[in-house]
């Protein structure tokens, strides 16, 4: 090997020196790339979806020599476009990290280029398969190395936004919801932000996980198995049900002002949430459901939150609750607001309110 030839770097090496790269490109198709990639990387795709379907379909029909020659072809005028166009000015000491999928032919063929112009090149050995192979293990093992406190409470009692404050006052959390995109419920879907794949799912954890200090606790809300379409892994949900919990407390009034803040979407579009509320109709009947529509279409906001957390939320919320988490009952609770605050507003400060329990969440860890 020369010194312009691009560097083969094992997983257990990349992943020890993902900070030094300037770059980790990525050069699958688009498609791969949306599925899932490592922390951080860029796309610079040296064929795209059109084109690796076009180059494998050759394969199958007519030969693996005139699918080479097609996809050679394709790959030239694709470096071509990278070097003049994302790559164009990058300076000499540029030290880049290239993968595909297997580590083979098309990583081969960027990062030889780029070594041979004078980069520092690196090539993931194994591609895209190792790195996927590497984060199914860790998370068998990473959340045994962190010491989790649940954060608990009823629908509403604000557990993400004080999470987020607990956050910028220095403690460590795991925003599952966040890494997610989605609130965890069936009205949990976030407007025009689709949620990650599984296995992108994954990556944001295992990510979220090697960035915090093990010797610190972590914060982490209560959840369920799935966040949406999305599942936690089996290791982390079993260290999150042993976990000490804190349990948030606040009344009605003030968790409706919560939600009708956080759900404001619904309020713009109110078709959307009658729509969603009929994949509650198994559960509830189409009686119940038409009454919550009928709130909803007559703009009645404040009633149809509160229906829903004491007719659907609670209820369904304080069963998983006692059912999944073992030490909620020990828990130390934190109350957001009295019980009694008066009638159609909490009487508080929202975010004040917010940032108090999240500092006494922090002092209590």
């Amino acid at each position: 090997m020369t010194s312009r030839d691009p560097l083969s770097l094992s997983i257990d090496e990349c992943v020890a020196r993902l900070g030094e790269f300037d770059a980790i490109i990525d050069v699958r198709s688009p498609g791969e790339y949306a599925e899932d990639h490592l922390p951080g990387a860029i796309n610079l795709p040296v064929l795209d979806d059109a084109q690796r379907a076009e180059v494998g379909t050759q394969d199958r029909q007519q030969s693996a020599f005139e699918a080479r020659r097609r996809g050679a072809a394709l790959v030239c005028a694709n470096i071509a476009g990278i070097l003049g166009g994302p790559l164009a000015d990058r300076p000499r000491e540029f030290r880049p990290l290239v993968y595909c999928w297997r580590g083979g032919n098309r990583s081969g063929a960027l990062a030889t280029v780029l070594a041979r112009i004078g980069w520092r090149t690196s090539v993931l050995d194994g591609g895209y398969r190792a790195y996927r192979r590497r984060v199914l293990q860790d998370l068998v093992t990473l959340p045994e190395r962190f010491t989790f406190i649940v954060l608990a409470g009823r629908t509403g009692s604000g557990k993400s936004q004080i999470l987020q404050h607990a956050d910028a006052l220095g403690a460590q959390i795991l925003d599952l919801e966040a890494l997610a995109e989605h609130r965890g419920s069936v009205l949990g879907p976030l407007p025009d932000r689709p949620q990650p794949g599984q296995k992108a799912f994954e990556s944001r954890i295992w990510a979220s996980l090697r960035a915090l200090d093990p010797a610190r606790p972590v914060f982490v809300e209560s959840e369920s198995r799935r966040v949406g379409l999305c599942h936690l892994p089996d290791s982390l949900m079993q260290r999150m049900r042993a976990a000490p919990c804190r349990v948030i407390t606040a009344g009605l009034e003030l968790r409706v002002d919560l939600l009708l803040r956080d759900y404001a979407h619904f309020v713009a579009s109110p078709q959307d949430l009658c729509e969603r509320l009929e994949r509650l109709s198994e559960l509830h009947g189409q009686r119940t459901i038409a009454r919550w529509q009928d709130l909803v279409r007559t703009g009645q906001w404040r009633e149809v939150v509160a229906a829903l957390l004491t007719e659907h939320y609670d209820p369904a919320y304080d069963r998983s609750m006692r059912r999944n988490f073992s030490a909620l009952s020990a828990a130390p609770v934190i109350a957001l607001a009295a019980d009694d605050a008066p009638a159609g507003t909490s009487g508080i400060d929202l975010d004040g309110a917010l940032a108090r329990a999240a500092r006494a969440m922090v002092a209590s860890a």
